[in-house]
């Protein structure tokens, strides 16, 4: 790929990226407020809180490697012209977009362990509890729940501005992250 079209678009792996943690995420914050807020027996909530910590896992680590990617990559600059307050809205969403790919399941992670619970993946890897710190689990999973919601905020901002850009600018923001093409 050209340098000059990686300034204008998003590449394969770019869009790639971006839509398996955006099902990833989303699906993950949808998992992780139907286990906060379902009335279940304990015998039924704990295989599901194992399934969310292991899936956390896998994402805190596809996460590392699609943030790492975008920070190389770099943006490419926004399409039309919008006004400067809408520029670092947008800016602002997508830095909190990528920070929740790695600061929510690394917080959920930190939050098990710290809480003396060992983290099994799919009972292929088990990472150990070091023991119990409640100052860090307890600061662990502040963060967790805020940043939970912050990420829903963020999500629905971002699939807002989407629409926005799709419905009332008729720009090619949503075309170049689905078919890579600037315009």
């Amino acid at each position: 790929m050209t340098k000059a079209k990686n300034l204008l678009t998003y590449d394969a792996v770019s869009r790639i990226n971006h839509w398996i943690m955006a099902i990833a995420m989303i699906g993950m914050l949808g998992f992780g407020m139907f286990l906060e807020n379902a009335e279940l027996e304990r015998s039924t909530l704990f295989p599901l809180i194992q399934l969310h910590k292991a899936l956390g896992v896998l994402v805190l680590i596809y996460g590392a490697w699609r943030v790492g990617y975008r920070l190389i990559q770099g943006f490419p600059p926004p399409i039309g012209d919008a006004p400067a307050w809408q520029e670092v809205a947008a800016k602002a969403v997508h830095w909190i977009l990528l920070a929740s790919i790695i600061v929510l399941p690394l917080s959920g992670l930190i939050m098990s362990l710290s809480g003396g619970h060992a983290v099994s993946i799919f009972n292929i890897v088990t990472i150990p509890a070091p023991g119990e710190f409640p100052s860090i689990n307890e600061a662990a999973s502040a963060v967790h729940s805020i940043g939970g919601k912050v990420l829903l905020a963020a999500v629905i901002v971002h699939i807002a501005g989407t629409l926005k850009h799709r419905i009332m600018d008729r720009d090619a923001t949503l075309s170049r992250m689905v078919s890579g093409r600037a315009g």
